[in-house]
């Protein structure tokens, strides 16, 4: 058998806050508790949010399909999430192209930057000038 990533502790100030606003974006079930963790299954990995005071800030990013991706903009723009084309946050309100798909960033309520693309990130690595994407030229 071949490594797998199987779960991640994710810190929070609040689990269930950030367990129920990732479930409600990408349109699956938070829970139910296990242990002391507020889980959220996706697709083979669990996201185990969990309390804590004080923690450093996560990026997590989801690799979901066209219509899912679709599905996530639409349940986002509803709830009135900001979302963003970059990381660095610059783009509100719009989404990237990167790797010839589509991807947007969003901030949960304890500021974890998450991300969804429709597309993995390629064997050649994007460029970052000036806040925008670009092909580097390898």
């Amino acid at each position: 058998m071949s490594a797998e990533l199987n779960h991640i502790i994710v810190p929070a100030k609040d689990k269930w806050a950030s367990a129920k606003f990732l479930a409600g974006v990408l349109g699956v079930a938070a829970g139910p508790e296990w242990a002391h963790f507020a889980p959220v299954r996706v697709g083979r990995v669990t996201i185990d949010f969990d309390d804590a005071k004080n923690f450093s800030h996560h990026h997590c990013a989801f690799l979901v399909s066209e219509a899912e991706f679709d599905a996530a903009l639409t349940r986002i723009k509803a709830a009135g999430i900001e979302f963003f084309a970059e990381f660095c946050r610059s783009g509100p309100g719009e989404i990237n192209r990167n790797y010839g798909g589509r991807g947007l960033y969003f901030d949960d309520p304890n500021g974890h930057l998450f991300e969804l693309i429709t597309r993995p990130y390629g064997d050649v690595p994007e460029q970052w000038i000036e806040g925008k994407a670009v092909r580097s030229e390898r």
